[in-house]
């Protein structure tokens, strides 16, 4: 029968969710333009290019599966770090759950909140960077999340935040179908930090708009549940001051279908971009990132760090593209994207793409999958180790460039006993 026109796929998009209720002139405009994106664009499809290797039949689907809701047997991520608790539950901030929203050279409140207000500093992102980010490549998903999304936040720092703002997303329906909208703001010289956690939902859809101004620091890591059928999107779009730093990592172990894309314009000199990511699948697992970093600005540096770990089946997906405009001299770009295939019945898709149009840059990318190599392997078990141990070495070695990109050791090194111990669960 094929796919359904993307016109009425779209509207069966708009109509999978209650309209926003009416809030300010500001919100309102985002949102109306926003879903005139959807509707213009349709949803997505695998004829259109960047969705070739993703089948998005289940993302666009008018109602959700249901999906069991898992009992872990190990603390949460991040649950050992000092930090500012903010809690969803199937998609709805939970006050109850939460710490107090308060806290010094930090302004924060409900997207809902500051839609009501008059006058907000978000006017400038809400919608703004996820429309920007439409060009060149379209993206349905994000476009359909600013139109609809009623639950999230909304975040200003205006100097060093000693302490994470954390959001953790809990789930006890099996049929949740949630919609999140954060808007973040770094001022000049600000230093944020943000924390994610959870599954969310058996089908989530989340965006993330990011505003660095020059000389601010923005600090990402996201730890995406472990419940094995659930469905995501997501989506960061970022924004780029001069000498500014924007660095995220995302830990994805396991889950049905997983897209993440990451949208980011660097657009002040001397700016600094890392995206990274470590995901292990086992099964019916396809995870897929896809990435667009452009450079506009002088002497900047981006950094697309990936790998994957895959087996029974398991699919990886990367898509990475660095743009150098013509005034983007001196840039120094990085990309590196890897699957480790534990049998032969895994795969690992990539499409890393450089496009460049300034001649005084620095830019590589690299793509390679393959099993785990067998003389190493040896190596190790002629020294005593038991062949599932020296798996997980190896396994452990393979992940730890993409580890290595995220600032903070003990966060870091929280992340590196999570996969050893995924490993030693899927080691049979």
């Amino acid at each position: 029968m094929g796919e359904p026109k993307q016109e009425s796929a779209a509207e069966t998009l708009l109509g999978r969710h209650a309209s926003p209720p009416a809030a300010s002139n500001w919100a309102d405009s985002a949102r109306q333009a926003a879903r005139g994106r959807v509707l213009s664009m349709g949803a997505a499809g695998r004829r259109d290019e960047y969705w070739r290797y993703t089948n998005p039949t289940e993302l666009n689907a008018e109602n959700t599966a249901d999906v069991g809701i898992l009992e872990l047997d190990e603390s949460p991520v991040f649950d050992g770090v000092e930090k500012l608790l903010i809690t969803f539950v199937d998609g709805v901030f939970s006050p109850e759950q939460s710490d107090d929203l308060s806290g010094e050279s930090l302004e924060i409140s409900t997207l809902e909140d500051a839609m009501n207000s008059d006058i907000h500093w978000a006017s400038d992102v809400f919608g703004q960077l996820e429309a920007n980010g439409q060009t060149p490549v379209q993206r349905p998903f994000a476009a359909l999340n600013t139109a609809m999304a009623e639950q999230g936040f909304v975040i200003r720092a205006t100097g060093k935040i000693s302490k994470p703002v954390a959001f953790r997303y809990l789930r006890e329906s099996a049929q949740s179908d949630v919609v999140i909208h954060h808007v973040v703001r770094v001022e000049s010289g600000a230093d944020l930090s943000i924390l994610e956690n959870g599954a969310g939902a058996a089908r989530l859809n989340t965006c993330i708009e990011v505003d660095v101004a020059d000389r601010g620091a923005f600090h990402h890591l996201r730890a995406q549940g472990r419940d094995h059928a659930r469905l995501a999107v997501t989506h960061m779009f970022a924004r780029l001051g001069e000498e500014s730093t924007f660095k995220s990592f995302t830990l994805t172990v396991n889950g049905k279908l997983t897209r993440n894309e990451v949208v980011i314009d660097i657009n002040g000199n001397n700016a600094k971009a890392s995206v990274s990511g470590a995901s292990l699948g086992d099964g019916d697992f396809l995870h897929d990132d896809t990435i667009f970093i452009t450079h506009d600005a002088v002497d900047c540096e981006s950094r697309q760090v990936f790998k994957k770990v895959l087996k029974n089946g398991a699919t990886g997906v990367f898509q990475g593209k660095i743009l150098v405009q013509p005034d983007a001299q001196k840039t120094d770009g990085y990309q590196i994207s890897q699957g480790l295939l534990l049998n032969e019945d895994s795969n690992f898709l990539a499409k890393p793409e450089l496009e460049i149009y300034a001649d005084d840059v620095a830019c590589s990318h690299g793509s390679t999958c393959g099993a785990v190599d067998e003389n190493s392997m040896f190596y190790l078990m002629s020294r005593g180790v038991p062949r599932s141990e020296a798996q997980n070495m190896m396994i452990a070695a393979f992940l730890d460039e993409a580890i290595q990109e995220i600032e903070d050791e003990a966060l870091a090194d929280d992340i590196r006993s999570r996969l050893v111990g995924w490993a030693q669960r899927h080691s049979a």
